[in-house]
This record gives structure tokens, C-alpha cells and sequence, in this order.
């Protein structure tokens, strides 16, 4: 997509929607799997303590589970439908993985904070982590499923809108 015009990107978004139907996104994949098995896969390259305190946090909450447990989601979306445009993701985009911070030129920016999960792969999977993530939250803190879909819809809303405006851009205006 280098040097393509607005025009052009939007041609290839909707080609990518017809790839991928807003109805698809509703397929959770092969969820016949044995979480405790990815999850010690997951382990591999780690440092040992880390990965016991890691499991101490995950036991405490299913949110904090959730958090602790990105390779489980990733398992599930592996078989779902997507528009086919990957890049470097996240891979754990929960909502406490986003915070405020400065740049170096002293500017408060708001963005991912966490990227020890950082992977090729489709973007939808950043976005279903977080809204998922949102789900999860409610439902720990006992909010109405009305209020997790109400989160969920303005994450979404909020999601596109931003990447409408951002795609006006430029490649050194939006980073810069």
C-alpha cells in the first residue's frame, strides 16, 4: 500500500470486506484445544520465575487469566475468517495494555504500552483481543451484558472512526 492514494486504500478495504464479512467475525474457530498444553508451549524462551509469577497473576481473576492467556486466543482465531491484511499486531491488546505516556519531544500520546507478544498477523485479532477484553472486565466487575455490549460497541466505533481520520494522513503527518 505504499504510496497509494485514499481512493486506493479504500478500494482495497472493501475488497478486503468481502474477504472478510462483518458476519464471519462472530466464528470463534477450533476451540478444541488443551489450554493447559498451549499454555506450557507458550512458556518455551521465558525465564522461569517469570513464567511462575506470571501464572500466580493468571489465577487470581478471569480477567487477569484473560491477560496471562494471549496465546489461547490466538489458537481460536487461527481458523477465522480475516480480510488477509497482516502486519506486525500486538498480539495481547487488552484494554490495561494501553496507557497515556510522553514522547521524547515532551507530547502526551495515548497507545499500546506492552509488546512482548508482538507477531506477524491479521490485524482484526489486536481488535478482537481488546473488545474481548472489555467483556471480560464487565463481567468480572459485574456489569450488566448490555454495559460489556455498550463497551464493546463504542471500542469498535471509536476503532473505525480513528482509522478513517488516520487514513487522510500521510505516512510522516501520522507518525509525526
Amino acid at each position: 500500500m505504499n504510496g497509494s492514494t485514499v481512493a486506493e486504500r479504500e478500494a482495497a478495504g472493501r475488497a478486503a470486506r468481502e474477504r472478510s464479512k462483518r458476519s464471519s467475525h462472530k466464528e470463534t474457530g477450533d476451540i478444541r484445544r488443551d489450554p493447559l498444553e498451549l499454555l506450557r508451549s507458550s512458556r518455551e524462551g521465558r525465564v522461569p520465575n517469570l513464567v511462575q509469577l506470571r501464572y500466580g497473576r493468571m489465577i487470581v481473576s478471569p480477567f487477569t487469566f484473560f491477560r496471562g492467556s494471549a496465546i489461547l486466543q490466538a489458537h481460536d482465531l487461527a481458523g477465522v475468517p480475516h480480510t488477509g491484511m497482516t502486519m506486525e499486531i500486538c498480539g495481547d491488546a487488552h484494554l490495561l495494555n494501553f496507557g497515556a505516556f510522553a514522547t521524547p519531544e515532551r507530547q502526551l500520546v495515548f497507545d499500546l504500552n506492552d509488546f512482548d507478544e508482538v507477531a506477524p498477523g491479521p490485524w482484526e485479532w489486536d481488535v478482537k483481543r481488546l473488545v474481548a477484553s472489555f467483556v471480560v472486565a464487565a463481567r468480572h466487575m459485574r456489569y450488566s451484558r448490555g454495559v460489556a455490549e455498550e463497551l464493546v460497541l463504542a471500542a469498535v466505533t471509536s476503532y473505525r472512526d480513528r482509522l478513517r481520520h488516520y487514513a487522510e494522513y500521510g505516512a510522516l503527518d501520522l507518525w509525526y
